[in-house]
């Protein structure tokens, strides 16, 4: 028995495609045969029969999908727990959170159309992904599997994990968030039955959205970082007089908020936030933000007496860079917040939500008003636009060469630490290729509509000198 998948459905961070077209039963019995193949091979104990956690979320196909996931683990040998449909997060913490269990496999597809699902994995407790979900690929096309007959389990793990997100108030006076008025937004997502079971137990009034889960998202798509999908929110907050609002996407692992007035707080003004909230307890400590966050972040972690990394975008690649440096904190624009201060450094959108509310609570200052301290930053929203994949990596490769030998007068400073970030006295430009899409994705910041303009016209100058236009832009 051998097994080929679909070119396009091993991603860089996870197993991504669409369902009855290059997605199905075989694809996912087969990832459980690698997987598990896999774990048994590299187990640090030498375990025999390892065990995986496997949730899934709230998509049509996903109890399918898990069915044969779990044929394919115990196929291998591994030993299965079911933890049931809910969020991503929910899947890390029980990976996280028990000794006895090695290994975690979620099956979602996160904030894509409805159609489409996929697989989020934990290997012996890091991120598994890039040249490890290769291996799956190859391992799978000429059926080296172990063979073995795992035992399957189920753990009702929700109210375990409501009460250690409780944790995130820790040290907080809980009558003093008796008035807080919160809107929350799970978007029909796989998030929404733990934030009922939340909501009950949370301090103050919280006033719930789509918190029934349905597959085909009939309110809006869940990506909360897309300003379209917080139209209900913004108007709950509103008619409600609430003091901020929080959404979620479809898995629960990114967090989108708006404050009191509507305004949206993107993923880095989120993470100023967190960081002036964790660096009153952890000084010097290293804050982890993506290429794409901006400039006002690092500033601002910097002159709370923290060190501003700039790293790459991805979950994987960011959790892997927070276990290199100790980091208690990280973030991307895209929403993913990773908490490793008083938590397991995964990216938990629910935990997140408590922490906006803590950190409002510990600084003294509503959201609101933590939102209109901020530097007001002018910049574009993430502008995708299509190229094709075998040119968008080497497109990016002649940008920054040719930046790096000859920068010309503008250029203060190039970073290469994923794409080319270009520093000038206007401000900022990104390029890079998105490692899960056909696309280059561009970002420029400044202080001035005229330097927002120059920035603009040296990422059209440099995609021109590679034969390439941005076109019409997809949005954020």
């Amino acid at each position: 028995m051998t097994h080929t998948f679909d070119p396009t459905v091993l991603r860089e961070y996870d197993i991504r495609g669409i369902i009855g077209e290059t997605l199905g039963p075989d694809d996912a019995r087969a990832i459980g045969r690698s997987f598990g193949t896999l774990l048994i091979r590299e187990s640090d104990e030498g375990l025999t029969s390892p065990t995986v956690a496997v949730g899934y979320d709230g998509r049509v196909s996903s109890p399918m999908l898990e069915h044969a996931l779990v044929e394919g683990l115990t196929a291998s040998g591994c030993n299965v727990v079911k933890i049931g449909m809910g969020a991503t997060p929910m899947l890390y913490y029980a990976e996280a959170s028990s000794e006895e269990v090695h290994g975690g496999i979620q099956i979602t597809g996160s904030h894509n159309p409805p159609n489409y699902n996929g697989f989020k994995m934990v290997f012996q407790g890091r991120p598994f992904f890039g040249a490890d979900i290769q291996k799956l690929g190859e391992i799978s096309a000429v059926g080296d599997w172990n063979d073995g007959a795992g035992d399957v389990s189920s753990r009702d793990i929700l109210s375990e994990y409501v009460e250690r997100m409780l944790e995130g108030l820790a040290g907080i006076d809980r009558a003093s968030l008796e008035g807080v008025k919160v809107g929350w937004d799970a978007g029909n997502g796989a998030a929404g039955p733990a934030l009922e079971a939340l909501a009950a137990k949370l301090p103050g009034e919280h006033h719930l959205l789509f918190t029934e889960v349905d597959g085909h998202f009939p309110n809006h798509h869940p990506d909360p970082t897309v300003e379209a999908n917080l139209a209900d929110l913004r108007e709950l907050v509103a008619s409600k007089n609430l003091d901020f609002g929080v959404a979620f996407d479809g898995d629960g692992d990114r967090i989108g908020a708006i404050d009191g007035e509507g305004r949206v707080i993107w993923g880095d003004q989120l993470l100023m936030i967190y960081a002036e909230d964790v660096l009153k307890t952890h000084q010097n400590a290293t804050i982890i933000a993506d290429v794409k966050a901006s400039r006002a972040l690092f500033d601002s972690i910097a002159a709370n007496g923290g060190k501003p990394l700039m790293w790459k975008t991805g979950h994987s690649l960011i959790k892997s860079k927070m276990k290199e440096t100790g980091s208690p904190l990280a973030g991307e624009m895209s929403g993913h917040v990773f908490f490793a201060d008083t938590y397991y450094g995964f990216d938990d959108a629910l935990y997140a939500g408590i922490r906006l509310l803590a950190a409002s609570a510990r600084l003294g200052k509503s959201v609101t008003e933590l939102r209109t301290a901020m530097p007001d930053m002018l910049n574009t929203p993430e502008m995708r636009f299509q190229v094709d994949e075998a040119r968008k990596f080497p497109a990016i490769a002649e940008i920054s060469e040719r930046l790096t030998t000859n920068p010309g007068p503008q250029v203060e400073e190039v970073n290469a630490t994923d794409g080319v970030r270009v520093n000038t006295a206007d401000g900022w430009w990104l390029l890079r290729a998105s490692n899960t899409q056909d696309v280059l994705v561009a970002r420029a910041e400044s202080d001035t509509e005229e330097g927002l303009e120059r920035l603009m016209g040296q990422i059209d100058e440099q995609l021109a000198l590679s034969g390439l236009e941005r076109g019409e832009s997809m949005g954020h």
